[in-house]
């Protein structure tokens, strides 16, 4: 696929067919992520793939998704929930830099293979930390949902100073203005 067109078409997915991304696939995006720029090329960041139904169901229930769209957007579990999640974990203290990185190769990669992800910053740390058995000497920074896509967001590029919110459409499309480059650019 075309980078500018993978770019494009990179939009956050959170309703999902109901199937699971097998092992080996989500360790390709482990794969992409590892591969991102570091800061001293430290490699602080550490990913816990999600494979088990049990884990990913009370993952699921600790998350929170598209507020400005909620219940219409909200996904539900068995019906259009994502099915596999990553924890983009560090050392206390880690960049969160260097998990931004990686998880926007994930993310590029995820759509290059047919997939769709939510870069998910809502969700109970606490809790996590709970689930997936981490000691207090590590930090959750972030969460990807990933699955095959169950809708099919739309960009739409507005001038400055337009509204911004993602909304839903009469037919219950997602659509994601982006502020056009000539708006955010300045040349000197």
């Amino acid at each position: 696929m075309d980078f500018k067109d993978l770019v494009r078409l990179r939009r956050t997915i959170r309703f999902y067919q109901d199937k699971k991304v097998p092992l080996k696939d989500m360790m390709e995006l482990i794969e992409f992520a590892r591969l991102a720029p570091s800061g001293s090329n430290k490699q602080p960041i550490r990913y816990i793939v999600i494979d088990n139904d049990e884990t990913n169901r009370k993952i699921f229930d600790i998350t929170r998704y598209a507020g400005l769209v909620t219940p219409r957007r909200s996904p539900v579990w068995g019906v259009n929930a994502p099915r596999n999640f990553i924890a983009v974990t560090s050392a206390k203290g880690g960049s969160v830099v260097d998990a931004s990185a990686a998880i926007e190769n994930i993310l590029l990669g995820a759509v290059n293979n047919g997939l769709g992800c939510c870069w998910i910053g809502a969700f109970n740390k606490d809790e996590a930390k709970k689930i997936l058995e981490l000691d207090d000497d590590t930090d959750i920074h972030f969460l990807v949902a990933v699955g095959y896509p169950a809708e099919t967001p739309v960009l739409d590029d507005v001038a400055s100073g337009s509204p911004i919110a993602y909304y839903l459409d009469d037919s219950n499309v997602l659509h994601v203005p982006k502020i056009r480059v000539e708006d955010i650019t300045t040349i000197k």
